[in-house]
């Protein structure tokens, strides 16, 4: 919080605030007699859909903190901003902003063991993120072309987000100061979740033609945006005039890109150096 003419945050930061990455690959000196094929067992995606989701939120009687104080009011909302909330210390926290994804195939079904349980292999995660599909290829093989499958998604988003708001505001002795107030917002719940609904396709190599079956993965991303509700201060900022707790409405809008591709495994050779 800073106050006044003469009065502000003081800067603490490095000086330079960015840096450049290095991949540790020494670089190649134009000498081919060192080049030399390599293979690499790797991951090719046959196919892959991006779809992008949007889900609006509205957010009454938010409460904002630190407290402006005693007679505070607000001029002018400098800023408003948001982001996903993500605790480091626990992967597991409720409150972490997730999307899972619920998939369901039709044309096609997930390989299982004989006790219910999908198949699984591991991603380029490193979990076991991807999961073995299987269906009869054969018309399309035929014909050297893949199979349609088709699938709906349910989309559960639960946890927080935080939203930053700067405002300009004058206390109780009319003194212009400028604060950063924050919330902590809860989108959904393990029992409320937020859910959006997604239809693909996707197009499936041979299940017979290829050493292993196909695969399927999918991951999602969260992005937010936030404004005041009507935008206006007058109608969604409310303060307390005694403790200077600030309230407001807000409309949030989620962002959600969900990736889905169909993975099988190859080997490539590849030019190296070895180095």
């Amino acid at each position: 919080m800073s106050c006044g003419n003469k009065s502000g945050p003081i800067n603490l930061a490095l000086p330079d605030k960015c840096c450049t990455a290095t991949t540790g690959c020494a670089p190649f000196d134009g000498n081919l007699r060192k080049v030399v094929t390599e293979p690499i067992y790797v991951q090719k995606v046959y196919d892959a859909k991006l779809f992008n989701l949007q889900a609006i939120r509205t957010v009454a009687n938010q409460t904002f903190s630190p407290a402006l104080g005693r007679g505070a009011r607000i001029i002018r909302v400098l800023d408003i901003r948001c982001r996903k909330f993500f605790n480091p210390g626990n992967i597991s926290d409720i409150e972490n902003l997730v999307a899972t994804p619920d998939t369901t195939l039709s044309g096609a079904e997930f390989v299982e063991t004989a006790q219910g349980t999908p198949v699984t292999a591991i991603g380029p995660d490193g979990f076991a993120s991807e999961r073995l599909v299987y269906t009869d290829t054969e018309d399309c093989d035929e014909l050297g072309r893949g199979t349609p499958i088709f699938g709906t998604q349910n989309i559960r988003i639960t946890g927080n987000v935080i939203v930053e708001m700067d405002v300009l505001f004058s206390d109780d002795c009319d003194k212009e100061c400028v604060a950063t107030l924050t919330a902590n917002v809860p989108i959904g719940t393990v029992e409320n979740p937020l859910i959006l609904t997604n239809f693909f396709e996707l197009c499936l190599p041979s299940v017979f033609e290829g050493a292993f079956l196909p695969r399927f993965t999918e991951f999602c991303n969260i992005s937010c945006e936030t404004r005041l509700a009507t935008n206006s201060i007058i109608r969604d900022i409310m303060i307390n005039p005694a403790t200077g707790v600030v309230r407001a409405n807000l409309l949030i809008a989620l962002c959600v890109t969900c990736e889905k591709k169909i993975i099988v495994p190859v080997q490539l050779c590849v030019l190296s150096t070895n180095t």
